[in-house]
């Protein structure tokens, strides 16, 4: 019997950390929303809310601030470009910071609008995490959590959609490159699909979930469902390159293989990918976080009266952070 580099144990301690990482991301957008918004919100002496750059630069994981800054500058073309004044949504300041007892540094730092910050985030690198976070605390207003969780686990499934429709598409081809028959890729992904579902087919799948006729089951899988189907879409690739499998049986030996291990791993939290129930049309889902999106800007565009409002109460020196905690200092 062919033996895996990675071998069992360590693929199932891979796999083993899929599961927890859905029971941590509540905590964790928790964590970020009161960080943003008990710690770094601040409000003028009108009550203009903003966020210091600089406090978000640690947030969104940039370690200097000259590469924080190049998204900054970024994030103000995209607003020019979007019809709205810079000036009303970024404001430039000049502080002066405590370096030691006996020494102070004069650096700039910016005042961000919700807009702004937004669009910062927009603007920021998306492959780290906490930036999908921010983006979605951002485009939400009211910051009620149930709103921003709601959009990032949406925001979750459509990526996660996107990775698996990538990885299917990489296994497609090797299939038909060993292959050459337009329907091996098919056949072997129902024989997965078999597996991972515990002996259900993709039919009677699709008839579970009620998909409707000529679309793919997995737009209506829950988040968990996509990334294991991924999971084992992206082993069984790297198998494939590795080992050279050349025939269908090798590769479908090698994909059931790979789809049990991973309904092992779910059994184990006594989850049945097959008794999950249907989620959201995930087409549904992004036209609709698209035209959120829109509105949600709209209004946090709006909700900005001018710069005046802004700025003067910033040169007066009268900050006030959210609930009194602090009163930042500028120059």
């Amino acid at each position: 019997m062919r033996v895996c580099i990675i071998g069992l144990h360590a693929f199932l301690r891979i796999a083993a950390v899929v599961v927890p990482i859905f029971a941590m991301q509540r905590e964790r957008i928790h964590e970020l929303n009161t960080t943003l918004e008990r710690r770094m919100r601040r409000e003028t002496a009108t009550g203009t809310e903003f966020w210091l750059a600089r406090d978000l630069q640690s947030i969104f994981g940039y370690v200097h601030w000259a590469n924080f800054e190049r998204v900054i500058h970024k994030a103000m073309m995209a607003c020019e470009a979007a019809g709205h004044a810079v000036d009303d949504h970024f404001l430039r300041l000049e502080k002066i910071e405590d370096i030691s007892a006996r020494r102070s540094l004069k650096v700039t730092d910016y005042a961000l609008t919700r807009y702004a910050c937004y669009l910062v985030a927009q603007s920021a690198d998306a492959t780290k995490d906490q930036v999908a976070l921010a983006r979605n605390y951002f485009a939400s207003p009211a910051n009620e959590q149930d709103t921003v969780e709601g959009r990032r686990a949406d925001a979750e499934r459509i990526e996660a959609r996107r990775k698996l429709s990538e990885s299917e598409k990489v296994l497609s081809g090797l299939i038909y490159e060993h292959v050459e028959d337009d329907e091996g890729f098919r056949r072997i992904r129902t024989k997965g699909d078999q597996a991972l579902f515990g002996g259900v087919t993709t039919r009677q799948m699709k008839r579970r979930l009620r998909v409707p006729k000529g679309r793919a089951m997995a737009d209506f899988l829950p988040t968990l469902t996509i990334k294991a189907k991924d999971f084992a879409n992206e082993i069984t690739n790297f198998d494939i390159k590795r080992d050279y499998l050349h025939t269908e049986a090798q590769i479908t030996r090698e994909y059931i293989k790979n789809n049990r291990e991973i309904r092992k791993v779910l059994e184990r939290r006594k989850i049945k990918p097959e008794e999950l129930p249907a989620a959201e049309d995930v087409k549904k889902v992004e036209r609709r976080l698209s035209k959120e999106d829109k509105s949600l800007l709209e209004q946090a565009r709006r909700s900005v009266p001018s710069r005046q409002r802004l700025l003067i109460p910033l040169t007066d020196v009268q900050l006030s952070a959210h609930n009194g905690i602090g009163r930042p200092q500028t120059a």
